[in-house]
């Protein structure tokens, strides 16, 4: 809660003005009772028309001045609630980019999309819904309480019984039903996942013939779903009944000594109608107030989960300036290893070697063997658990966070491009740079022919993703888009899969001219890729088990051997 009213802050006066507004409204409503009784009392048993209209045009006020009331409480209310969901939305935005991967894994990205969708929409409802009606609601039932009293204090005796065992009902339900409404939550986390699994693996869905399977296991999470929405549903609708039961019990009650107090003279028939009325304003606005605090439970349960994503601590911590150097190595890993948030078992182990400025550094291995966990340690995407990392003669944990992407840049195993165009994704690598700058960064991930054939060149339109390329297309623009920031480090993260032979070595040969002599990693399932590297890391389940060059690993590495041999016939024929 001190989360929202953080985000509430700035706006304080119109979370003010919404619930006073309302409540003037329902300040007028209380007088139409009021009104109506002496309507009755007055002009129709004397039959003064002029009374009766007279009353009837000050009922006909109320209701416009109440109307007035309604609409700028509704304006206060929207602002309010709509500013607060974004001023929130924007901070869980900015916290999920603060996370490191080890936090992102943790939480899972189905859930904070949940989270940045439907629970903050959900906490935006519960605001309006609260500044709306929440305070009006109990205004009106405790002030038509006062209301009856100043008519007649036996039968308002009626109100004493009734509205306490009403708000047992309402509290109570919201009691049982905020728990439950998280569990709702969560089980939308699941649809969601399964939804956004089966859409990003369509084609895989589909070459394997698994339709029937993926769809049972997605309608088993939507019947979980279904059959917890229910089960929350069936308890929130008990509220209607159980307060339309106990006001009506009211109302009997009130036409019962009501008849007896007329009847012996202490009460008018007006005042019976009014009290009446007052009894079922009560009924409205506990009927509202049942909804209201439904979608409030709803509320809090979103809320409660948006903050658990806010109060998740960033586990790495980047210094404002960047350190000191202490070495004269590009990279450096001293017995570093490495071990996965939940995670049994080291996915990598006692990792040591050094790369010189200008240096090309292969990394290959089996899969699962930590090369991808290797080189995520360059650029801090995780922090080792074990030994240390230096990066240019610093400490990795010793860079601020923009030296730190400004020295290195990685293009991963999957492509990935923006929505806009090949333009505005190039200069993700550098925001000021010019179109030569562009264009040297495309020849240079040999990327500048399909470009250059394009109608609109670096204007051409990217699609979500980058669906408008081909696989290698979208590889060479990302090798490209990190170019363009001249990087001291790059790594090419199994980056080049999609390429054929004769652009891979075209790509390695241009990276090796690049005139500001970057140390390149290359990531490589081909020896073919890697031959010419200045140095080769050879990984075998998270551990180094051999270092040096293409022709010295033939001769002493049995693991690069196999993996060269698997490629190549003996003698070095190619298949």
């Amino acid at each position: 809660m001190h989360d929202l009213l953080r985000h509430l802050k700035g706006y304080r006066l119109v979370s003010v003005l919404a619930p006073l507004f309302k409540m003037l409204e329902a300040l007028f409503d209380l007088f139409v009772p009021l009104v109506v009784a002496d309507l009755i009392d007055t002009g129709i048993r004397n039959q003064d028309t002029g009374y009766i209209l007279s009353r009837c045009g000050i009922l006909v006020m109320l209701a416009l001045v109440g109307l007035g009331c309604s609409v700028v409480a509704q304006y206060f209310a929207a602002r309010a609630s709509v500013s607060c969901a974004s001023s929130l939305r924007r901070a869980l935005f900015a916290h999920i980019q603060s996370l490191g991967f080890s936090e992102v894994d943790t939480i899972g990205g189905s859930t904070l999309i949940t989270r940045m969708t439907s629970d903050i929409n959900q906490v935006q409802n519960g605001i309006n819904m609260f500044l709306r009606l929440f305070l009006r609601s109990p205004f009106i039932v405790f002030g038509a309480a006062i209301m009856a009293f100043s008519l007649n204090r036996t039968v308002a005796t009626v109100f004493l019984l009734a509205i306490p065992v009403l708000f047992v009902i309402v509290f109570g339900l919201m009691a049982i039903t905020a728990p439950l409404y998280r569990r709702v939550q969560t089980g939308l986390d699941r649809v969601l996942g399964a939804t956004r699994e089966n859409l990003s693996g369509v084609r895989v869905v589909r070459a394997f013939a698994r339709e029937q399977e993926e769809t049972a296991r997605f309608e088993a999470f939507h019947h979980a779903l279904t059959r917890m929405q229910l089960f929350v549903g069936r308890i929130s609708a008990l509220m209607n009944p159980l307060t339309y039961v106990v006001v009506n019990l009211a109302i009997i009650a009130i036409l019962t000594l009501g008849a007896r107090q007329v009847e012996g003279g202490m009460l008018l028939s007006g005042d019976v109608v009014a009290l009446v009325n007052y009894m079922s304003q009560i009924l409205v606005e506990l009927v509202k107030l049942a909804n209201t605090v439904i979608l409030i439970s709803r509320a809090l349960a979103s809320l409660s989960r948006v903050t658990t994503v806010l109060h998740t601590p960033v586990s790495m911590a980047y210094p404002a300036e960047t350190g000191p150097e202490t070495a004269d190595a590009a990279v450096a890993f001293d017995q570093v290893g490495l071990t996965y948030a939940g995670a049994g078992d080291e996915s990598l182990s006692g990792i040591t070697f050094a790369a010189r400025p200008g240096e090309t550094v292969g990394v290959i291995g089996g899969t699962g063997s930590g090369k991808s966990s290797l080189v995520h340690l360059i650029p801090r995407f995780y922090d080792a658990t074990a030994g240390h990392v230096t990066l240019l003669g610093r400490p990795i944990d010793q860079w601020s966070r923009e030296d730190l992407h400004r020295a290195v840049a990685i293009v991963l195993q999957k492509a990935q491009l923006f929505s806009g165009t090949i333009r505005s994704n190039l200069l993700w690598g550098n925001a000021d740079a010019d179109d030569a700058t562009l264009w040297a960064a495309l020849e240079a991930a040999q990327a500048a022919e399909f470009v250059r054939q394009k109608p609109l060149g670096l204007d051409e339109p990217v699609e979500q993703g980058g669906r408008n390329f081909s696989g290698g297309q979208r590889q060479r623009l990302t090798i490209a888009r990190a170019l363009v920031g001249q990087p001291q480090v790059l790594i090419l993260d199994d980056s080049a899969s999609a390429l054929d032979f004769a652009t891979d070595a075209a790509l390695r040969k241009s990276l090796r001219a690049l005139p500001w002599k970057p140390t390149v990693f290359i990531v490589s399932q081909r020896t073919s890729s890697l031959r010419h590297a200045d140095q080769i890391l050879v990984l075998d389940d998270g551990r180094l088990v051999g270092h040096g060059t293409h022709q010295g690993l033939l001769e002493t590495c049995p693991v690069y051997r196999e993996i060269y041999e698997s490629q190549f016939e003996k003698g070095g024929a190619a298949q």
